[in-house]
């Protein structure tokens, strides 16, 4: 008899009321640290914010009671943490509101978690809708280049106005790209894993496979020229990239890949002032901040002030200077809290989002087809690719890139995206460690396997 995993909620539960205390708690921390008291309304707060984790709870023990115990709850602690943040920032401009319509999306999130858990059964349904997830992500990206729908905003066209509400497409659109590149790899993969020509050991695909990693080039470097959205192309490419890894395990596809992106992005600095720009405010930000410059670099240098402020254990709410850093409860929401959480903060934060990833990639190596491999695969290099590029910006490892940090960062449509790609890889692991049905019960014992038992129920 093999490995039969248990079913883990009544730990998820216990996990989650942690993930509540850290949401609820931080939000308290902000109310004192600014306000010298607690919240008037924590309670309301509070009850809405554990009313929608246990609600999602409750659905995840009916519908996917074999799912990771893990997952939910660090959901559930990022997103508390983050509408923490994001209060303590509103409380310092005095008159937004962004913590309130934050909440209103992460209630959002949460329904289309919950209907995603009991619509999507099997995951593997996916797989027939390969192309039509392909075309209709291709055309999400091209829906901010139409006039009159889509709209500029500091200098990235990658949003659309529906009605009073701007959403960003391309959120929805890294979701199905990850479906129709497992789709398509899945039928592929045997034709794309045969070898080429060796070089220093590496093996390289052949020459008549590359038309699906130009293809894919081609669209990272036209949202990247179009758009003007280094982050999003960055995404893209290396999306298909580790996908194209996975299935076929030819590590040639990464020297390609490889060569092509840098190829790529020499090629879009030089000819590209926006792409120049980003580059020479990661190579020198210094040199445009404070009077007689541009001072286009006065988010970067802010934000690496606030985090040396901040130090070891940071601030603490209410005593950093955050506001400094212009859309820090968006693109900088990390740097806030370094300023005010300090490196340990910054650390707790990045520990959880690798524990997603790791988790995430789990799914993967149990799951019992190759179309859920994969694309368990590729929702866990959504998260690790996209947390690399935004930290990566922030801490100037790499150019600034304008992403979302996961469940932190105030953005409707980046926190609905990830809310459904959770509820995905949940089903997918709930599919993965149910235990196999019993083919093998002897009829003549008395005892009927579940197969018989199904057909008798018939």
């Amino acid at each position: 008899m093999g490995f039969v995993h248990r079913r883990r909620r009544g730990a998820e539960l216990f996990l989650l009321v942690l993930a509540l205390l850290v949401g609820i708690g931080a939000y308290a921390a902000v109310g004192i640290g600014v306000q010298g008291e607690v919240p008037a309304d924590l309670l309301g707060y509070g009850g809405w914010l554990a009313g929608l984790v246990i609600a999602a709870h409750i659905v995840v023990r009916i519908v996917a009671p074999y799912a990771d115990p893990v997952l939910l709850p660090l959901v559930a602690a990022l997103n508390g943490l983050g509408l923490a943040v994001i209060h303590r920032l509103d409380l310092a401009a005095g008159d937004t509101t962004f913590a309130r319509q934050q909440l209103t999306w992460m209630t959002v999130g949460v329904v289309l978690f919950i209907i995603t858990l009991v619509v999507l059964r099997d995951h593997r349904v996916l797989q027939r809708f390969t192309y039509t997830c392909g075309l209709a992500a291709l055309v999400l990206l091209i829906l901010p280049m139409v006039p009159g729908v889509g709209r500029e905003i500091n200098g990235a066209r990658i949003w659309i106005s529906v009605g009073p509400f701007s959403l960003q497409p391309g959120e929805i659109a890294k979701v199905m790209l990850v479906v129709a590149f497992a789709g398509y790899l899945v039928l592929h993969r045997d034709a794309l894993a045969l070898a080429g020509r060796r070089l220093l050991f590496i093996d390289l695909p052949r020459g008549r496979d590359l038309g699906p990693i130009l293809v894919m080039w081609a669209i990272s470097l036209g949202v990247l020229v179009l758009q003007k959205d280094l982050g999003s192309s960055l995404l893209f490419f290396g999306l298909f990239l580790v996908m194209l890894y996975v299935a076929t395990e030819r590590p040639g596809w990464l020297v390609v890949g490889g060569l092509l992106f840098f190829a790529g992005a020499f090629m879009a600095a030089t000819i590209f002032s926006h792409v120049q720009t980003r580059v020479d405010l990661w190579v020198d930000p210094f040199a445009y901040y404070g009077e007689g410059t541009s001072d286009k670099g006065r988010q970067i240098v802010e934000s690496m002030f606030g985090m040396a402020w901040g130090g070891l254990i940071g601030r603490g709410f209410g005593e950093g200077s955050p506001w400094r850093i212009s859309y820090a409860e968006s693109d900088f929401i990390m740097a806030a809290i370094g300023e005010e959480l300090g490196l340990t903060g910054v650390l707790a934060v990045l520990l959880m989002f690798g524990l997603i990833v790791e988790r995430a990639l789990r799914a993967a190596l149990i799951s019992r087809d190759g179309f859920g491999k994969l694309l368990a695969t590729g929702l866990a290099a959504v998260f690790a690719l996209q947390i690399f590029v935004v930290i990566g910006g922030v801490t100037r490892l790499i150019p600034l890139t304008g992403l979302t940090t996961p469940f932190l960062s105030y953005g409707g449509s980046s926190l609905v995206a990830n809310w459904v790609i959770i509820a995905l890889l949940l089903r997918i692991s709930d599919q993965a460690r149910r235990p196999v049905p019993d083919l093998s019960a002897d009829p003549q014992d008395g005892s009927d396997s579940e197969a018989t038992q199904v057909v008798k129920l018939s």
